[in-house]
């Protein structure tokens, strides 16, 4: 039996949608499991011991020429089940013309119509389900009910590169989004409140070095060591595996933790766990504002500015 599971969002939905591959190997150690995602994302999944083989989409350049070449290849590999995380156009399109028996997806994807089987994505703020949850959804047919945890798998190479028996902490102070962001001269109220003997790893992408070499300047924490855009992903998360703790936004790393199950703080300022990606580690917590906002959350996903130009759901104790 040939599976085809598809999430070409990013690299925090990747992490997310490795739940699913855990599971259908649970229940069915046999099938071949395929995984076709964005291109950039597939180092986190390079050597998984589940996955049989990734297609990469590269959506930058050519990407409608990208596209069809892809729906050829996908009718080609003849999968019983294309099961498609994503809830986009061209997800769908490759969905849809995969030639699958069962072509499996959210109702909210726009070509879902053309699916076997499609399955609602409830985002509930009284009633929250994480996203885990949402996207068992997808298999409970063939697997059951119950979702799996999200897995990476380092080597034995990315722990070595990452070897460090001193005690450390990870901070990962970046996000794509402004206000998903803690501010520099919170994460520098946080890094002061540290242990001065403490090792402090601030990780991230190439993208990331600026923050980090500027959060390094200014905190008085003299123990720092900015790694970020060094390390591979899932180097990265091979260090934040042994961490004492991980402190991070509402972003990828958050999801990263979850997939080591490395102990973990997620600062959540314009967004709400109640959207369901909070922490899955068995040792996590959650720090919100402490001020009540009428404007919070402001959305599903961060913005690139406070709509109401004051950032107050910034404002939140970091002293822990």
């Amino acid at each position: 039996m040939k599976i085809l599971i598809i999430q070409t969002a990013f690299i925090g939905d990747v992490i997310l949608a490795t739940a699913l591959i855990e599971k259908i190997h649970q229940h069915h150690p046999s099938y071949q499991i395929d995984f076709l995602l964005a291109k950039g994302n597939e180092k986190l999944l390079e050597i998984h011991p589940f996955i049989n083989k990734m297609l990469i989409f590269d959506k930058s350049t050519n990407k409608f020429r990208n596209l069809v070449r892809l729906i050829h290849h996908v009718r080609r590999a003849q999968y019983s089940y294309v099961i498609n995380v994503h809830r986009y156009f061209s997800s769908g399109l490759i969905t849809a013309c995969s030639k699958a028996k069962f072509k499996i997806g959210f109702r909210k994807n726009p070509l879902s119509f053309l699916f076997t089987t499609k399955v609602d994505h409830p985002i509930n703020m009284m009633l929250p389900v994480h996203e885990i949850d949402r996207n068992q959804l997808l298999i409970k047919d063939i697997t059951d009910s119950i979702s799996a945890k999200p897995k990476l798998y380092p080597s034995d190479s990315d722990y070595k590169n990452t070897g460090n028996s001193e005690a450390y902490v990870c901070i990962a102070p970046a996000s794509v989004w402004f206000t998903k962001q803690l501010p520099i001269g919170k994460w520098i109220e946080l890094i002061n409140s540290l242990a001065a003997g403490l090792k402090i790893y601030l990780i991230g992408s190439e993208q990331d070095q600026i923050l980090c070499h500027e959060i390094q300047k200014e905190a008085a924490h003299k123990n720092i060591d900015v790694v970020a855009g060094k390390l591979s992903l899932l180097q990265s998360a091979a260090l934040m595996e042994k961490a004492q703790m991980n402190y991070v936004n509402d972003s990828a790393p958050l999801h990263m933790a979850s997939a080591m199950n490395a102990s973990v703080t997620a600062f959540f300022l314009s967004t709400v766990p109640n959207f369901g990606f909070g922490p899955l580690s068995d040792h996590s917590s959650i720090v919100e504002s402490k001020n009540l906002l009428d404007c919070r959350p402001c959305g599903l996903h961060g913005k690139a500015a406070c709509p109401e130009k004051h950032f107050k759901c910034a404002d939140m104790d970091v002293n822990l």
